[in-house]
């Protein structure tokens, strides 16, 4: 793919854009082959470069300044969420997340235990209230959520949670949080919860 990597000079910082639709192999690839021609812009001056555009995981984020660094020692800026959480997202973006790394985890969460994954999470076993998952993609759990379940967490909208039963007072899928009043709502049991037109919906 041609211009996976775009070079943008703003006043107070150089942008490197990756494009969203590139495979990360030819992002890669480009964006070695654009090194000479961004070392060509530095002479004493030190222009931090923000990288923005595709959303990386933390191994391919770390790898990227690397590379940049080995070549150009500057300060470097991901505009993309490095941690796991609704507090790190700045945007939202697509994925098809049917094909994702997926984490399996056997045995049930205890209240005060967190899991997280950068790929989807399979939990062979409950998450008692107290205890916190939270994915990049999907989360599926074989037997009840009553913690805290958190997928699409650096901002996947396409994410969704499933799970033999749902009794969990609150739930999150990418920016979007949904409590759950029990007053109101019955347990769901084999639910799969999603997003449409931006609202959390159980079924």
């Amino acid at each position: 793919m041609k211009n996976c990597v775009s070079i943008n000079l703003k006043k107070d910082q150089i942008v490197l854009k990756l494009s969203e639709e590139a495979e990360y192999a030819e992002i890669i690839e480009a964006l070695k082959k654009k090194l000479s021609e961004l070392k060509k812009l530095y002479k004493d001056e030190k222009t931090p470069i923000l990288v923005s555009g595709k959303i990386l995981k933390n191994k391919e984020i770390d790898e990227i300044q690397k590379i940049i660094k080995d070549v150009i020692d500057v300060e470097i800026d991901f505009d993309m969420p490095k941690s796991l959480g609704l507090h790190s997202i700045r945007k939202t973006f697509e994925k098809e997340i049917a094909i994702s790394e997926t984490k399996f985890h056997r045995g049930s969460l205890r209240s005060g235990q967190k899991l997280e994954s950068e790929g989807s999470l399979v939990i062979i076993g409950d998450v008692n209230s107290g205890a916190e998952v939270i994915a990049s993609d999907n989360i599926i759990i074989l037997g009840a959520l009553r913690g805290l379940a958190h997928a699409g967490a650096k901002g996947n909208k396409q994410a969704v949670i499933a799970a033999g039963l749902v009794d969990a007072v609150q739930i999150r899928i990418a920016n979007v949080v949904k409590e759950i009043n029990r007053d109101e709502e019955p347990m769901h049991k084999q639910a799969c919860v999603s997003i449409l037109d931006d609202k959390i919906i159980i079924e």
